[in-house]
């Protein structure tokens, strides 16, 4: 008897304990959402400024002396001009782990189409030629949702002890902004983090999370093929070395790689984006360039690719008794992998931040991200997709035949910018307070 009444005791104390630890859960939670209101009518604000005057890599002057000022006014030690343009906020909060929260400054460019009434129409030269500016790619809600979360954070650091490296970063959109601030000292002059963290948008539904362990975006890499012939006139084929009819064959060709050679079970592609030839329809030209990129997960299947890539362009150009092409391999950013032990660690919390059922299980992106540099360089590492599109809208979308809803890089992307950015803020409070919250 005495046995089953300190059973049932034990089993009420559990219960007990159970209950106050959801209700602690449940008040931080409509905390955070409590903050994330409150600062809302000068996110909003913020956001349309930083969607009005978007800036292309590495010119993200006016874009990081901005979040600059935010962080400052906030209590951060805020660094500038860290990889050209980043910025490194950092706050301390009493003795604990470093989580680094990044964010990125740059805009794409592209005219932007949405017909919003504070729609960029911002210009700049990129290439050697004038372009419209555009933060088709999210970048504006990405860091107000930052900002939103570092005020947060702040207001609720009796909850949590340790260290902010909020880091802003240039040239996300080219691949280069992560390698360029962690050349300038990002893990040597600054802590180096425990975890980093990251978030972006997607074309799902607002209030909406997915992420996954794992390969969650593709390694990418560039090349560029010069096929090199014997030109000639068009009506003389045989007095000539086709380097058109070289390049038509190696777009082809290079495809049986993907085929033939990479395990099918396992995702990789080839695509040839440039071909560029010739003046006129008379004429056979002397070389043909063509330019394009390489996506995998493994690598394993990312060597498989380059292997191959480059092996076909050499048979082809022997098989038309050419000389050997010049090819040129551009290394980019290995894979974006999530750490297995951070999602245990911060799952709980992101559900209880959204509800369990706005908390997805992401398929493998096969967009490419720089923010790999820094799990490659040994940073426990989670990067996170959320959604910007009312769900009666993405529930519309997903009906057979029905038209697709912007993603990002289109001209039409537009997300709803309230609900998105909030849910930017409470799912990076969220997994920073599970990593730092104290017990």
């Amino acid at each position: 008897m005495l046995r089953h009444r300190l059973a049932s005791l034990s089993l009420a104390i559990l219960a007990a304990l159970t209950g106050s630890a959801g209700a602690q859960t449940a008040a931080l939670n409509s905390a955070v959402a409590g903050q994330a209101d409150r600062a809302y009518p000068a996110l909003q604000a913020l956001y349309q400024d930083l969607h009005s005057h978007p800036e292309i890599a590495f010119e993200e002057v006016r874009t990081a002396a901005r979040l600059a000022a935010e962080m400052r006014a906030l209590g951060f030690t805020v660094t500038e001009g860290v990889g050209k343009t980043g910025l490194v906020a950092i706050y301390e909060n009493g003795a604990g782990p470093t989580v680094m929260v990044r964010t990125e400054l740059d805009a794409l460019p592209m005219e932007e189409k949405t017909g919003l009434p504070y729609a960029s129409r911002a210009k700049a030269m990129s290439n050697g030629r004038e372009t419209f500016v555009a933060h088709s790619c999210g970048h504006d809600v990405h860091m107000a949702a930052w900002v939103g979360a570092a005020r947060t954070l702040v207001a609720l650091k009796d909850r949590w002890q340790g260290r902010l490296m909020f880091i802003a970063q240039p040239a996300e959109e080219i691949l280069a902004g992560a390698r360029a601030m962690v050349a300038d000292g990002l893990f040597t002059r600054f802590p180096r983090p425990d975890i980093a963290l990251a978030i972006h948008t997607g074309n799902g539904a607002y209030g909406t999370v997915q992420f996954r362990a794992g390969p969650a975006m593709s390694a990418a890499d560039s090349f560029e093929i010069t096929f090199k012939g014997r030109g000639g006139h068009g009506s003389a084929p045989q007095a000539t070395i086709d380097p058109i009819a070289m390049a038509a064959r190696f777009v082809t060709d290079v495809q049986a790689v993907i085929s033939r050679e990479k395990d099918p079970r396992e995702f990789g592609v080839i695509t040839v984006g440039a071909f560029q030839a010739g003046t006129v329809g008379n004429i056979i030209p002397d070389q043909a360039v063509l330019r394009g990129t390489i996506r995998s997960y493994l690598p394993e299947v990312r060597e498989v690719l380059l292997a191959g890539l480059r092996r076909t362009a050499q048979h082809v150009a022997a098989a038309s008794g050419a000389p050997e092409p010049e090819i040129t391999i551009t290394p980019g950013v290995g894979a974006v992998m999530n750490d297995d032990g951070v999602i245990h660690r911060v799952e709980a919390a992101i559900k209880g931040s959204l509800g369990a059922d706005k908390v997805l299980v992401a398929k493998p992106a096969t967009a490419s991200e720089d923010f790999s540099v820094y799990a490659l360089l040994g940073i426990p590492s989670l990067f996170m997709h959320f959604g910007v599109y009312p769900p009666e809208r993405v529930e519309a979308a997903a009906r057979p035949g029905a038209t697709p809803l912007p993603y990002n890089h289109s001209p039409q992307f537009a997300p709803v910018p309230e609900p998105s950015i909030k849910t930017g803020i409470k799912i990076t409070s969220a997994t920073v307070l599970a990593l730092l919250g104290k017990p």
